[in-house]
């Protein structure tokens, strides 16, 4: 078996396992709520320019990150979005976990 084979039965096993099939749902059940894709895209929105910010400027702007908990906190307040963000980390956890096992076997000459 040759890498790409490899590598594209290892997209397909994650295409079956419990943390996407969990997250593609969640997120479909978003995107049929137009009022909560929009929350979710508005906090999206604020984290990546918070985050941009940050490495911009070597620092972290303690009001933007104080807006953006907040609205994380009234976010999870909602069933679900809360299933949906917590699908979302899950899944990206699985992705990483993935990424550092390659990253691992490989280490030797990216080092």
């Amino acid at each position: 078996m040759n890498v790409y084979d490899t590598v594209n039965q290892l997209a397909e096993e994650i295409k079956q396992s419990e943390e996407y099939v969990n997250f593609k749902t969640a997120k479909q059940a978003i995107n049929s709520m137009g009022e909560y894709k929009t929350k979710i895209e508005e906090f999206e929105k604020a984290r990546y320019e918070e985050q941009l910010n940050t490495i911009q400027n070597g620092k972290t702007d303690e009001q933007a990150m104080s807006r953006i908990q907040n609205l994380y906190q009234e976010l999870i307040e909602i069933p679900e979005i809360k299933k949906y963000f917590d699908a979302e980390f899950k899944f990206n956890i699985l992705l990483g976990d993935v990424n550092k096992i390659i990253s691992e076997a490989v280490k030797d000459v990216i080092t």
